[in-house]
């Protein structure tokens, strides 16, 4: 099985998009995962800094504006796919949307509506939408996600698990049957390490926060074996370590305390390593 590792571009808005993607290619990514962008020039020069350094695209959806009246939420939900629709070329297709579906306080008939908006726009585009578990989302916690995927079956995920330790404070010991239930719902996976306090640890390296990457390392295993069983060629992981205020400053300054993009690579690295051994 091939495993194709996305850059994120979170953290690194401020580099041009050629030098981005020449620097995600020298550092041995085979894609990016980006945000919505400000202006069709920047989408083009977007595109053709992937073409011209052979990157795949994924793209995140987030509507952070419209939540609290529904109706809107809905109508903003459908624009904003189509635009991420128009994020191609002739040579260039997004693998899939990651989407920041609805939020925390909806309804279960509510995110039911959401995913039929999700799934249309699937069905006439050909572009996957897979929903990311995070907070103030819907799929916000592991008990939560398990009521919804043992009703709304088609569902797939993005799955983080950073974000569900934070929100239960532990390590999900006594939520195995949740989390197992994501592991097979989840085409794509974002790994960042989160520890009972927080979504991030100070850094992976450290041995302090070892115990914290190992969960999230058995976790990981196990979606890797699903992949594995289902008999997928191909799977995608984005190394998502993020900036401040994930990433801590030193007090009384904008330093951060580690190297964000570093942080990624090793990541990034670590599960080369660990799952394509030659």
């Amino acid at each position: 099985m091939d495993i194709k590792f996305y850059a994120p571009r979170w953290g690194s808005e401020n580099i041009p998009w050629p030098e981005f993607a020449a620097k995600a290619v020298a550092d041995g990514y085979d894609g990016v995962e980006v945000f919505p962008l400000q202006s069709l020039h920047e989408q083009d020069a977007l595109l053709h800094a992937l073409e011209d350094n052979n990157l795949e695209l994924a793209l995140l959806h987030s509507e952070q504006t419209e939540g609290k009246d529904f109706g809107r939420y809905k109508a903003a939900l459908k624009k904003n796919l189509d635009i991420l629709a128009t994020y191609q070329t002739a040579k260039l297709k997004p693998q899939f949307i990651n989407s920041h579906t609805g939020r925390e306080y909806y309804t279960r008939e509510q995110m039911a509506e959401c995913f039929i908006i999700c799934d249309n726009f699937s069905q006439k585009t050909g572009i996957k939408v897979i929903h990311e578990t995070h907070r103030n989302k819907w799929a916000y916690a592991a008990h939560v996600v398990k009521g919804y995927l043992q009703d709304f079956k088609d569902v797939r995920l993005a799955l983080d698990l950073s974000h569900w330790v934070c929100v239960s404070e532990s390590y999900l010991e006594d939520q195995d049957e949740a989390v197992e239930l994501a592991l097979q719902h989840a085409d794509h996976l974002h790994v960042r390490v989160g520890h009972p306090e927080g979504p991030q640890v100070t850094d992976p390296r450290a041995q302090e926060n070892a115990t914290a990457l190992n969960h999230h390392l058995q976790w990981w295993d196990r979606w890797i074996a699903h992949q594995i069983k289902k008999g997928r060629n191909v799977c995608t992981i984005t190394p998502e370590f993020g900036p401040y205020p994930y990433m801590s400053y030193q007090c009384f300054t904008n330093e951060p305390i580690a190297n964000q993009w570093a942080i990624n690579v090793f990541m990034k690295d670590l599960l080369k390593n660990r799952y394509q051994k030659p």
